[in-house]
């Protein structure tokens, strides 16, 4: 299993774990199909009403997809198929509150999770990019994730800076992406603290608060999500160039981005 799932039946919590730890959590597609399914199964369980999201260990809540992994695509510049379109929870009808729990790296497709969680809570080691750029790819489903949750000019700076910048714990919590900063290695414990907290209310008045909010944003993020696909097939180099790219990204002194250690902010 990729994936493990901890029941709290006192506390109404289910914790959901990533765990590559070796892969820095990164998504192949058996943790996809895993994700999807446990979503669609917390539907059910009457036992969970609050559910805490996070990666296994301390260096990377989650990387986004695994670059070892090949995903066939079809013969049409009209049709992209993404795995990662179906591992959240809003993704699979679940609206139980998911909070999600950050250490160390989150970055690319991390933020597909992370824009269908209700809120954040980052350790202070915590670090948020968006490598898309850097190595040739549209940032589109990431960016319209988290245009829904931080400031436009902030979106735009970390799609258009890729692997050179890096949003640090203090800065995600000013401009409203992380909710609350703790200590290395004291997200989960706070995240489970919050969830006990939702899970201890009505679980009815919770969910139908969870699709109020959310109703706020749908409208436009489906209309932008709708023109990512087309945004993708024509500015996406080639899987051969990306590779090359990757392949390169410990260059010059072997540092991340072959251009010297990104820069915090």
């Amino acid at each position: 299993m990729a994936l493990l799932i901890e029941r709290e039946a006192a506390e109404g919590v289910a914790l959901v774990t990533l765990d590559r730890p070796d892969k820095l959590n990164a998504i192949d597609l058996r943790t996809a199909e895993e994700l999807a399914e446990s979503w669609r199964q917390l539907r059910y369980d009457v036992g969970v009403r609050a559910v805490v999201l996070t990666g296994s260990g301390t260096r990377a809540f989650c990387t986004g997809i695994d670059r070892g992994v090949n995903v066939p695509q079809p013969p049409s510049p009209y049709a992209i198929d993404d795995p990662l379109l179906r591992i959240g929870p809003k993704a699979n009808d679940l609206w139980k509150p998911v909070v999600a729990a950050v250490e160390g790296m989150a970055c690319g497709g991390a933020f597909y999770l992370l824009g269908e969680t209700e809120f954040i809570v980052a350790s202070r080691d915590a670090t948020f990019f968006d490598p898309h750029t850097t190595y040739g790819m549209v940032s589109a489903y990431e960016a319209i994730a988290m245009t829904q949750r931080m400031p436009f000019g902030e979106v735009a700076r970390m799609a258009l800076m890729g692997t050179a910048e890096r949003i640090g714990a203090a800065r995600a919590h000013a401009i409203g992406l992380v909710s609350e900063v703790t200590e290395p290695g004291g997200a989960a414990a706070a995240a489970l603290r919050a969830a006990g907290v939702i899970a201890g209310y009505p679980t009815d008045a919770v969910q139908g608060t969870v699709r109020a909010v959310w109703a706020a944003k749908e409208a436009a993020r489906t209309q932008a999500m709708a023109q990512a696909p087309a945004l993708i097939a024509l500015g996406n180099l080639g899987p051969e160039r990306q590779a090359e790219l990757f392949a390169g990204r410990r260059g010059g002194g072997g540092r991340e981005g072959g251009g010297g250690a990104p820069r915090v902010r």
